[in-house]
């Protein structure tokens, strides 16, 4: 996954004199049928049919520690199983909130995929990687 602007811009304030912030206690990963921009924008999530973002806590027991720029989830993540269509899934995220809030990391999936009734979405663990490119 990329850091959006915002997560950038967040890093380099801090890492600069600028004013400083507070990391999110907890990561919502979140779906997307649109692509989504370097700015965190576009994003457009399923609606219904069982689907919620997934909170991750942000600590060392679910992200590895990085090296050479880059880290990865250390655990799975699953969606609950979805109760009908969530449409064709392009794009996943990490938002700082469970509805709305900001985008920090996103990427397009390797290849799309279909979500119709009862299908499970997940991810293993080290399935992840995040960069700050």
């Amino acid at each position: 996954m990329s850091a959006t602007n915002y997560a950038k811009n967040q890093s380099l304030d801090l890492q600069f004199g600028g004013s400083s912030y507070t990391p999110p206690a907890n990561y919502y990963m979140g779906l997307s049928t649109t692509t989504i921009s370097s700015s965190g924008s576009n994003a457009t999530e399923p609606v219904g049919a069982s689907y919620a973002r997934v909170q991750i806590p942000n600590d060392k027991s679910h992200f590895t520690y990085a090296s050479s720029g880059c880290l990865v989830n250390s655990g799975s993540i699953a969606f609950p199983t979805s109760s009908g269509s969530w449409g064709t899934i392009t794009n996943i995220f990490l938002s700082d909130a469970s509805t709305s809030g900001s985008i920090w990391f996103y990427t397009v999936l390797g290849s799309a995929k279909i979500v119709q009734d009862n299908t499970l979405v997940s991810w293993s663990a080290s399935a992840i990687a995040f960069y700050q490119t």
